[in-house]
């Protein structure tokens, strides 16, 4: 695959702090990108690097094979971004907003409609900025991010003051875009959730750095599931179940086994009932992404 972004040891320092510390970044075409963390964790300072908003105190970064620094006009001329919350003339309507976009970026005439179609905005073209809702104004920001259908699209919490359905839709667009449109996808968010349902390959940072790079499926394999038995007498069934070689572990109203496969569950199974004990349930609990960021980060920050 190719590669449409790759950073080397980036690095942002203000003052004696590092925000970024020796970020290095792999995103190839074609993929919905998934930069995940908690609020100042460093995101938006890693894709304002990506973009020329900010310079790296440190490090290197290459956008669509060419070192961005000494490329940077071709390379932002094939990329959108909507970065931190979207800028707008208030007195203009979207759809003139959209029209001075389409000058800076020499995009055509049918970009505009297409944009504004993608992010169900056609029917309120004709509204001025200022009389539309904090979602709206979210819209047309990804409209605009849109309206040269670049190669590269970054997106920064774009699902920042929409109510579900939004959400729902933006979530939508984002699955759609490489294979609609040929285009690669970097979103960053808090959301947990978000990531999990959108992103074909995730990259987790903390306190400015990289601590989990690669596909959903990867990040999924790092968690192993627990088997949860719940019996009519715990304490006698995980004494027992140790006997026999299988460790259970209570948690709560149930025993967990962990690491254990199906022959095992099995075993574990035919033990009790054989000795008498009653099983109640058997289920497999699979934790999800945000308890596997919780334990790559190694403490609870707000999220």
């Amino acid at each position: 695959m190719n590669t449409i972004v790759s950073t080397h040891n980036l690095s942002k320092r203000y003052g004696g702090a590092y925000r970024v510390n020796d970020v290095n970044l792999t995103v190839y075409e074609g993929e919905v990108y998934g930069f995940l963390g908690p609020n100042g964790a460093g995101k938006t300072t890693t894709l304002k690097m990506l973009l020329g908003l900010a310079k790296p105190t440190e490090g290197k970064v290459m956008i669509l094979g060419k070192d961005f620094y000494e490329n940077s006009q071709a390379i932002l001329h094939q990329t959108g971004s909507l970065i931190e919350s979207p800028s707008f003339y208030g007195h203009l309507t979207g759809l003139e907003n959209m029209r001075v976009m389409q000058r800076l970026r020499e995009a055509p005439d049918k970009n505009v409609m297409e944009a504004l179609h993608i992010v169900r905005l056609e029917n309120q073209k004709d509204k001025k900025v200022s009389q539309y809702s904090l979602g709206m104004k979210q819209r047309l920001g990804i409209a605009m991010a849109l309206l040269a259908f670049p190669k590269l699209l970054v997106l920064d919490e774009p699902t920042n003051g929409l109510d579900p359905s939004g959400i729902g839709e933006v979530r939508e667009l984002i699955k759609s875009l490489p294979q609609k449109y040929g285009m690669t996808v970097m979103i960053s968010s808090h959301l947990l959730s978000e990531i999990e349902q959108i992103a074909t390959s995730v990259g987790i940072i903390n306190d400015g750095k990289l601590l989990f790079q690669g596909s959903m499926e990867a990040l999924q394999r790092r968690s192993t599931p627990s088997i949860l038995i719940k019996t009519e007498n715990n304490e006698a069934a995980a004494k027992l179940l140790l006997s026999g070689g299988i460790r259970a572990l209570p948690k709560g109203e149930v025993l967990a086994l962990e690491g254990i496969d199906d022959r095992r569950v099995a075993e574990a199974n035919r033990l009790l009932v054989q000795a008498g004990i009653d099983v109640l349930r058997i289920e497999e609990h699979k934790r999800n992404l945000e308890s596997i960021f919780l334990e790559l980060t190694g403490k609870e920050k707000s999220l």
